[in-house]
């Protein structure tokens, strides 16, 4: 560990007003097998830390692998040397800390922690030999485990010292199943710090029933439907959306939510929130990196628009106090969660008359606009008729605005879940949209 006091007495004495360091240690382990064979395995510890230092009153930034006291001074001269290049007009800001912050319960598991590495192979073997046990059609399968334990540490000159921990995994794998006509692809994976949360023969069932159901998919007709989006495709579509909460992108007019704080921008039953504090999420945190206290807090409430997302210098441009969101050069919600409603995914289904259940949607980084909300993404899923789940459906396209899609949902599920990219979510049913097919 580096001796952070001579960094901070260092940077003084060559005219640094103030300094901060944010130490980051990761521990990860990845497990990889491919058709019954390892495939990968690989253990990694890695640190990194990120020097942040005022000198005439611009900030200037230095990142290093290297956590050796005789770095002190390069490290000093290369934060000067940063800040004098620096031409914006934002201001440059430590922050001195907050009077609370909360203290984070169970977010380190023991039993992840200390379970040996055989038994995480085994159980990565499992679900490969459950998948093709499940069904002959299955014919390549590759399985995951990838476990991640993060120790953050903030320090600054003006006496704020914070420290958080966490640890979580992620159980998964792919299934790829033929028939004499077609060939489909299936993947799913549970994210979790708690080993029991890993039923390796649920989720094979899972993955191939949703593969081998997929057989045959094709176009329906172009027109209007009734859409429910599983929780899976909607965290797809969500991931490529949660930069508009950002302050910086609002102010940078780069934002379809510029102007509507306190307005409708969802029906009644539409509570998006960022929840620091989320159980068994790797991601979850008590403060920022600029050392701001996290906070639960509401982002869409019951169709109203209630915040953006600010680190410092945003906060301070409109006036309001920092949301916790500063990371890096980024702003970002740290656990987004589309909060669940009270309708089983089977009466979402059950309430269409013409319409379809949307499984997986692709190319939404590609095809989603954050500035106007507009969106067209290749989707798959299954015709539903009547209330009753009918052929597999593939190669369509469901088109649509952001603001509009939520203003017209009209039920919302149960089934909360968290995927691969971090973001918790029910199934919600759409009243109508547009699907482009035959």
């Amino acid at each position: 560990m580096m001796n952070f006091e001579l960094l901070f007495q260092t940077a003084k004495e060559k005219g640094c007003s103030d300094v901060s360091v944010f130490l980051t240690n990761r521990s990860e382990l990845s497990i990889e097998v491919f058709d019954g064979a390892l495939d990968k395995y690989e253990i990694a510890d890695t640190a990194s830390m990120v020097v942040r230092g005022v000198y005439n009153g611009k900030m200037g930034t230095f990142v290093t692998e290297v956590l050796d006291d005789k770095m002190i001074p390069s490290i000093v001269d290369a934060i000067i040397e940063s800040a004098k290049i620096i031409d914006s007009l934002d201001d440059a800001i430590i922050y001195a800390g907050d009077k609370e912050y909360v203290k984070l319960e169970g977010l380190v598991n023991e039993d992840l922690k200390n379970q040996d590495v055989a038994l995480k192979i085994a159980a990565v073997k499992e679900l490969d030999q459950a998948m093709h046990a499940a069904d002959p059609k299955v014919t390549i399968v590759e399985t995951m485990y990838s476990e991640t334990t993060r120790r953050v540490l903030l320090q600054n000159t003006k006496g704020l010292k914070l420290e958080n921990s966490v640890n979580s995994a992620m159980f998964g794998g792919s299934a790829i199943v033929k028939d004499d006509t077609d060939q489909r692809t299936a993947f799913d994976l549970v994210v979790s710090n708690d080993p029991k949360d890993f039923n390796a023969a649920k989720l094979a069932k899972s993955i191939v029933s949703d593969a081998v159901a997929a057989l045959g998919a094709k176009p329906v007709p172009t027109g209007t439907y009734e859409i429910v989006f599983h929780a899976d495709a909607l965290a797809t579509l969500l991931s490529a959306f949660q930069g508009i909460f950002s302050a910086e992108t609002v102010q940078k007019n780069m934002s379809l939510l510029k102007g509507k704080l306190n307005t409708v921008v969802g029906s009644p039953i539409v509570s998006i929130v960022d929840d620091p504090f989320q159980k068994k999420s790797s991601r979850s945190r008590s403060f920022d990196d600029e050392g701001v206290a996290t906070k639960y807090k509401a982002l869409i409430d019951k169709g109203e628009l209630k915040t953006y997302l600010y680190n410092l210098v945003t906060a301070k441009k409109d006036g309001v106090a920092s949301t916790g969101n500063g990371f890096g050069n980024a702003i970002a919600p740290i656990n987004l969660k589309f909060l669940p409603g009270s309708s089983k995914l089977d009466e979402l289904v059950k309430s269409c008359h013409d319409g379809l259940f949307i499984k997986d949607v692709q190319g939404a980084h590609a095809g989603a606009n954050p500035i106007s909300g507009d969106f067209s993404l290749q989707a798959s899923g299954f015709v539903v008729k009547d209330g009753v789940i009918g052929a597999p459906v593939a190669l369509v396209t469901v088109a649509g605005n952001f603001i509009q899609m939520m203003k017209d949902v009209v039920l919302v599920a149960d089934d909360l879940k968290t995927g691969y990219y971090g973001i918790t979510t029910p199934s919600i049913k759409v009243a109508s949209m547009a699907v482009a097919g035959i």
